[in-house]
């Protein structure tokens, strides 16, 4: 089964902030638009460009301008967040999840990726610092540097893991794990299953939607189980 983790919320709490301060130094930086802020825009389960766009949008750049900007924007926004990043980001790893990663990544039916709106150097960075880095391949996964739109994520995702002849990892075997409705909304486009955990910023009430919600790891881990004997049934 391939599971498709996002990462801010899900397996890490509180490095999205030294992110999300990357990101807006780029934004200015690239378009040479001072006194730039991030409020009245939700970043939560947004991808990186979609935030900056929606800044910049907000500020009256045009759409044609903020095009033109973005692969120097990806540059920048990687450039600032290698130098802002804590050395270590063990401490921001949601307690338990660590663990469960690496019991999953001994299960042979389990394939670990990643769907996220970070862009991938960010995504990897992150990884790195909190010192699960290796359990999720290169090569693989959907990330905020692949499409603007998240709901392109998945398929991308599962096409990275599919067999040599190219045909993608099958979507029954296939689930996004996250904690934002818009993971719910990007699985679902792909009609994949999703599981959903508190330890975002959003209550059990508003991610009803999944197909479970899961309140910690232990209970996120008894979920996976539950997914895993319904693929093998």
């Amino acid at each position: 089964m391939l599971l498709l983790f996002d990462i801010d919320g899900t397996l890490l709490v509180g490095a999205s902030r030294t992110h999300a301060e990357s990101l807006l130094h780029a934004v200015g930086e690239v378009y040479g638009v001072s006194g730039l802020s991030s409020a009245g825009v939700e970043a939560a389960g947004r991808t990186d460009l979609e935030i900056a766009r929606l800044i910049l949008l907000r500020q009256g750049v045009s759409a044609e301008r903020i095009d033109s900007g973005l692969a120097d924007l990806q540059l920048a926004t990687t450039e600032q967040f290698a130098r802002r990043c804590p050395p270590s980001l063990v401490e921001n790893l949601v307690p338990g999840v660590a663990e469960l990663l690496y019991r999953l990544a001994a299960r042979p039916e389990v394939v670990l990726s990643l769907v996220t709106g970070n862009l991938e150097p960010v995504a990897r960075l992150k990884l790195e610092r909190a010192g699960i880095g290796t359990l999720f391949e290169r090569g693989q996964g959907g990330f905020g540097s692949d499409s603007e739109d998240r709901t392109d994520l998945p398929p991308i995702a599962r096409s990275r893991a599919g067999d040599r002849d190219s045909t993608p990892y099958p979507r029954e075997r296939t689930v996004v794990i996250g904690d934002t409705p818009r993971d719910i909304d990007c699985a679902q486009s792909d009609s994949l299953r999703c599981l959903a955990v508190t330890t975002g910023p959003y209550a059990a009430a508003e991610l009803v939607r999944a197909d479970g919600v899961a309140r910690d790891s232990g209970e996120l881990e008894a979920l996976i189980d539950e997914e895993l004997a319904r693929a093998a049934a």
